[in-house]
């Protein structure tokens, strides 16, 4: 299974391809973060994210897409730019064809560190550990990205444990 997880964020939109192997293993198969310019207006802030994301769709092939749930924004404005940028990040993974699983903060960081309110830290240290990499991921967007794609990888495998045997 090949998932993409992403961050979304009006500044940072945190992306993470993770395959997950027969031998159950997780590979990290790309990970970064799309800068957004500050000066730039939102609309072209939103077609940088769907470019960028239908480009790395594109060029990774995931099977599903894994997006955060909006969980609780500093303020209405800060609400809307991030239920845009989601819009968007939906819309990129729609137009490849692909499915979009939704997590909340909670299930990713209990997946991940097992514990539903790991700080940040925490959640990069846990995302290098359990994809082999050299150091946490930078920026922390991009950490919590692969952190959502895990949390799916974990979620599908818990969930296919549990399907009924068919004949």
């Amino acid at each position: 299974m090949r998932v993409m997880g992403i961050d979304c964020g009006s500044e940072y939109t945190g992306y993470g391809v993770v395959d997950h192997g027969q031998g159950q293993e997780l590979a990290c198969i790309a990970a970064g973060a799309i800068r957004l310019k500050t000066k730039d207006a939102m609309t072209l802030k939103l077609q940088k994210i769907f470019d960028d994301l239908s480009a790395i769709m594109t060029a990774h092939r995931p099977e599903i897409v894994a997006i955060e749930e909006v969980f609780y924004a500093a303020n209405v404005k800060s609400a809307l730019k991030l239920g845009q940028v989601r819009g968007v990040a939906m819309l990129a993974a729609a137009s490849a064809g692909l499915q979009v699983a939704e997590y909340s903060p909670l299930s990713i960081k209990s997946a991940v560190a097992g514990y539903g309110r790991a700080e940040k830290q925490q959640v990069q240290q846990m995302v290098m550990r359990l994809l082999r990499l050299p150091d946490p991921p930078e920026p922390a967007d991009t950490a919590d990205a692969l952190a959502v794609a895990i949390c799916h990888i974990h979620t599908a495998a818990t969930l296919k444990r549990y399907e009924p045997a068919t004949r």
